[in-house]
């Protein structure tokens, strides 16, 4: 199949270029971005006057099923959030909840311009079976909560993911080892993990220094912060997917660069719980990777990177009181070629290159907040919306045209999200389901 996007406004990341130009894709490949070969027969033709064509966003970091939660836990302390509202509720879910949770993230993500997402959660392979019906792209992790005495099994989880779903769906769908965090696996099973890692040669997806409190009682029971203790463990040797990152010690910015970590930015979670402002700026001048996640609905509560670019931006220029850190190309790219990075595709996605893989979104300029067009780039970052999204195309199908869904059935959904909550959540909670069900 032969398609041709006909003069647009085209968003290169790597040569920060704003043009017009046609784009040809051939099967799931960019065949070219430029002029049309005379030789190029198109099988479909879509015209690209009025749009803005630019690499689909990439979703660093979330967690799908907890769209089930949104608006259900808000206004309260973090730890609070986590051990008191949402662990006691995810301990009543089963596979069916997960699912569906998927499904609704995966629908929203795709109408605001996601073609690839990184999550993390249990009953995984739920998640992956609604990536994999939807056409998006995925790096899926089962988030593991382990200790001494039930490694053996966590550690067989994931290899059976692996096993079952890494590069399956032509690609689409690859795993990672998702330990979930420092303050929920002890270091004999972190180091297992990596050894896991070693074995299967795949990426880790964790979280790291979210909160005060995570930073304390590490110095308090290692001497060490997060980031050093997870380096001594040896989990830093693969590539590694930081989220959160938001409470720093000088350190702690030398061995982020040091082992090139992802560090993935969710500025309006990080916002929402009272956890605080991640450092960009010092980040960025440290030469640490960075990109952007939305981290999961009942935390933020939506799933949407324009907004999470614009906030990247602001937050870093207000914290410093310096309005050029994280300017608009800067961002872009955190929201693009800096996500493939982080989910280990930066050969495959996350600019617009002949040879890579075709995933790509079309933005409708017609839009009053879009105009004048002075500026595209900074229209991306600090004007533009969620719903410009038009067009998306992944892996050179299109899953989304003049904002109708291709393949997922969206009343379905909501009929089963509807079903779904009114028992999950009228359910009491068992005030003694207070740790991670992972």
């Amino acid at each position: 199949m032969k398609t041709l996007i006909s003069k647009a406004q085209v968003m290169t990341i790597w040569d920060q270029t704003l043009a017009q130009k046609s784009i040809g894709i051939i099967d799931d490949m960019i065949a070219f971005v430029g002029e049309v070969p005379e030789d190029f027969q198109a099988d479909r033709v879509i015209e690209g006057a009025g749009y803005l064509v630019m690499p689909g966003l990439v979703n660093a970091h979330t967690h799908s099923a907890m769209s089930l939660l949104r608006n259900y836990a808000d206004d309260i302390p973090f730890w609070e959030w986590l051990t008191e509202k949402v662990w006691p509720v995810e301990n009543q879910m089963g596979a069916s909840e997960v699912y569906w949770g998927s499904m609704l993230s995966i629908a929203e993500m795709i109408r605001s311009g996601v073609t690839a997402f990184a999550d993390m959660y249990f009953l995984s392979e739920e998640t992956a079976k609604a990536a994999a019906q939807s056409g998006i792209r995925a790096s899926i992790a089962k988030g593991l909560v382990g200790s001494s005495e039930n490694d053996a099994e966590r550690l067989s989880d994931t290899r059976m993911l692996v096993k079952n779903w890494h590069q399956a769906e032509n690609g689409l769908i690859t795993v990672m080892a998702g330990p979930h965090a420092p303050y929920t696996c002890d270091d004999a099973f972190l180091r297992k993990v990596a050894n896991l890692c070693d074995d299967l040669q795949i990426p880790v997806h964790i979280h790291l220094s979210e909160s005060v409190k995570e930073v304390e009682e590490s110095l308090s029971k290692h001497g060490r912060t997060p980031i050093q203790h997870m380096d001594d463990l040896g989990i830093f040797r693969h590539h590694t997917l930081a989220a959160h990152c938001v409470h720093l010690h000088p350190a702690d910015f030398e061995i982020l660069n040091e082992k090139q970590v992802n560090v993935v930015h969710n500025p309006a979670s990080n916002l929402k719980l009272g956890n605080g402002i991640a450092p960009l700026s010092q980040l960025l001048a440290a030469g640490v990777p960075v990109s952007l996640g939305t981290d999961g609905s009942s935390s933020n509560n939506n799933l949407n990177l324009f907004e999470e670019m614009n906030l990247a931006a602001l937050l870093a220029k207000g914290s410093t009181s310096e309005p050029t850190a994280a300017p608009a190309w800067t961002v872009l790219k955190m929201a693009t070629t800096q996500g493939a990075q982080a989910l280990n595709l930066q050969q495959k996605i996350g600019d617009l290159k002949p040879g890579m893989k075709a995933d790509m979104i079309l933005i409708d300029l017609n839009k009053p907040h879009l105009y004048p067009r002075l500026n595209l780039e900074a229209s991306m970052v600090y004007s533009a919306q969620a719903s410009d999204v038009d067009t998306v195309i992944i892996n050179g199908k299109i899953i989304m045209e003049k904002k109708e869904m291709k393949t997922l059935d969206l009343e379905r959904i909501y009929f089963e999200i509807n079903q779904i909550t009114e028992s999950l959540l009228g359910k009491p909670i068992d005030p003694s389901q207070t740790n991670a069900p992972l």
